[in-house]
């Protein structure tokens, strides 16, 4: 097990080889992107597939198959977009220099704020999940985000780094605090601190445990009063599946 864990921080790579980048990314420039030789990618996907197979001969043979990976959280002061109220709740744990993410944040995300978050149907979270292994930016942007918060900007700085997944150096991020109007150098000095690194980290190690395995990962469910009860998705899923995944839970009532 130690060494699923030793892999966790990067097994958003698997995705990365083996889903199609589309017309945004080739296969080569996503592992360009990822900080890998395709021999390193290989190797890594080969222990994997190496881990799934002990885990599951020592497995009970008899037990019945598992469903799939739920998860319960408590999202008592994170950041939140649509109705309190919305019988649904989806949670998205980001990495902002993830091209997958990007790819959510292009595809699927304006069409679900527009039929289902401004509707009232769903409200939506953002976590934290910055795979600074191989994404050095990542972890600063997550920092930002936060700092933005301070300022009552966080959704508008999010989208801009999530559609920017190559501009989150820190003049980057300066220079969009600018286009926003915000107290700037308030904004840096809050970056440059650090100020949230710890809370960062505690969205890792909840990200974790829960079992997300890359980036993006979501958790989709019915609204509690803590949080959300619901499935985990992991990867950057097209917006049909959302579609199908919301009316199954809607039809679960």
């Amino acid at each position: 097990m130690k060494t699923v864990f030793r892999y966790a921080r990067i097994l958003a790579l698997p995705l990365a080889l083996w889903a199609p980048l589309g017309a945004q990314n080739s296969k080569k420039g996503a592992q360009k992107d990822e900080g890998i030789t395709r021999q390193q990618a290989d190797e890594i996907l080969s222990e994997l597939r190496q881990i799934r197979q002990l885990l599951e001969k020592q497995g009970d043979k008899g037990a019945a198959p598992q469903g799939p990976a739920r998860a319960k959280l408590n999202l008592d002061g994170f950041e939140m977009l649509g109705s309190k109220d919305a019988p649904v709740t989806i949670v998205e744990f980001t990495d902002y220099q993830c091209p997958f993410c990007q790819r959510f944040h292009a595809t699927v995300f304006g069409d679900l704020k527009k039929n289902y978050i401004d509707t009232g149907k769903v409200r939506f979270y953002s976590r934290d999940l910055p795979l600074d292994s191989i994404h050095p930016n990542a972890m600063r942007a997550a920092q930002a985000a936060r700092c933005a918060a301070d300022q009552k900007q966080y959704w508008n700085l999010r989208d801009i780094m999530a559609a920017n997944p190559d501009k989150l150096d820190l003049n980057s991020l300066v220079a969009d605090a600018t286009s926003l109007k915000m107290d700037v150098s308030g904004f840096r000095a809050c970056v440059e601190s650090q100020k949230y690194k710890e809370a960062v980290q505690t969205d890792v190690l909840e990200a974790m445990k829960i079992g997300a395995e890359a980036t993006p990962t979501f958790v989709v469910g019915k609204s509690t009063p803590e949080g959300v009860d619901g499935e985990l998705l992991v990867g950057a899923q097209p917006y049909p599946y959302f579609v199908a995944k919301l009316k199954e839970i809607e039809g679960g009532k």
